[in-house]
């Protein structure tokens, strides 16, 4: 059940970039798995890729395509072509190449991307059976059966969509996202893509897509691993009548940045709110810190505890596990006497026991909330970091039990 997560929104077109979706049937026949995104002449391309060491074969070519002129991206779900060695990596040089012959353009500017199951060879031959269909199929408008096209355990699609306007000329921002599980945060944590009509230098495309990503993708977290296929890439097409922002300034760089952000941050919370199993939204915010690393170090430590998650799953206020939680995340020297716990607006913990104020049916409301937030004070500093997770269901323990049958 997703939490609070209902149909797409509006997804406003890009212009100079095209989706089109078909089906190669590579889990269930006749179900759309195939996703060809294309990119205008020109366009400037930049992403993030998993820092897992087994990482799959198509996040090992695109890192090494995108750098150069990149013009077509190319999408399966149902086979995430990963721990599959060298002919993993041929398979996926081979379906690019089918792409580019297809489609009159250099293989070296063709990106694979998968999702699926890890350790089985990629069908290779359904994949490319579906390719004319989809280029076929390639519009702008496609945004929304995109979304749903590179789903696997998702249980809706999701994106966002944002536009403002510079000089007179309305610049659009476009993203969608897959992810459910195997959700945690080592660069993106999923995949996703994210388009926009401006006109941005390679250098600035790429710092905006880290630094988007640090705080919305990379502060994402549902059971505590990290994807071996995670991507999110971030095009600028250049096709709005404007100049080319060269520069991390500037009143077009700060408006195309909100823009970017906020559409970062929608799909990335998406991705939690659509949890295997979720049934809370749960946010970890974590202020005075010394620096922002102990921060992130108690918030994951909350956001990662079985105990913790299966209590928010029960409505259950333990509050003990959550200081548990925060005693053994290695923050150095910690003064438990300066901590103090909120569930919500209501202080639980203080001068390192129960808050005198605290009662449990205080606790037992807070959590009976769909969207509840767990706020810890350190009282060590001035930073502050959030991050975004959610419960631990019996659900979550079928669909991963069942997951390749």
């Amino acid at each position: 059940m997703a939490v609070g997560l209902g149909p797409l929104p509006t997804l406003h077109p890009v212009p100079g970039f095209e989706l089109g979706i078909a089906s190669a049937g590579i889990k269930r026949p006749g179900r759309k798995d195939v996703v060809v995104m294309r990119c205008a002449e020109g366009s400037s391309v930049a992403g993030v890729f998993t820092l897992n060491a087994f990482c799959a074969a198509p996040v090992i070519l695109s890192k090494q395509r995108v750098q150069g002129q990149v013009r077509y991206l190319l999408t399966n779900t149902g086979n995430a072509n990963a721990g599959t060695g060298a002919p993993g990596l041929a398979a996926a040089e081979r379906t690019c190449a089918k792409l580019a012959e297809l489609a009159g353009v250099p293989a070296e500017s063709v990106l694979p991307f998968s999702t699926g199951v890890i350790g089985e060879p990629l069908p290779v031959e359904k994949i490319e059976g579906a390719l004319q269909a989809a280029l076929d199929n390639l519009s702008e408008n496609n945004w929304a059966e995109a979304a749903t096209g590179i789903m696997t355990t998702d249980t809706l699609p999701k994106g966002a969509s944002r536009q403002f306007q510079h000089d007179g000329v309305t610049v659009t921002v476009t993203g969608i996202s897959k992810g459910a599980g195997m959700i945690r945060p080592n660069m993106a944590t999923m995949l996703g893509y994210i388009a926009t009509d401006a006109k941005v230098a390679p250098g600035v495309l790429k710092d905006l897509i880290l630094d988007g990503a640090n705080k919305s993708f990379n502060r994402i977290t549902i059971d505590g691993d990290t994807s071996t296929n995670d991507c999110c890439m971030l095009i600028a097409t250049g096709k709005a009548d404007l100049p080319q922002v060269t520069q991390a300034s500037g009143a077009l760089f700060e408006a195309l940045k909100k823009a970017v952000f906020e559409v970062c941050m929608e799909v990335a919370q998406a991705i939690v709110r659509d949890g295997e199993g979720a049934t809370k939204f749960v946010t970890v915010q974590v202020n005075g810190g010394g620096n922002p690393q102990e921060c992130l170090d108690v918030g994951y430590a909350v956001a990662h505890s079985p105990l913790i998650k299966t209590a928010l799953f029960a409505s259950d206020p333990n509050w003990g596990r959550i200081l548990a939680a925060v005693g053994r995340a290695g923050v150095p020297a910690l003064d438990v006497g300066l901590i103090d716990v909120y569930l919500g607006e209501v202080c639980i913990a203080s001068q390192g026991g129960r808050s005198p104020s605290y009662t449990e049916e205080q606790g037992s409301q807070v959590m009976a909330q769909e969207e509840i937030t767990i706020r810890i004070e350190l009282g060590r500093g001035q930073c502050s970091e959030t991050i975004w997770t959610t419960d631990l269901s019996h659900e979550y323990v079928k669909i991963n039990a069942e997951y390749r049958t």
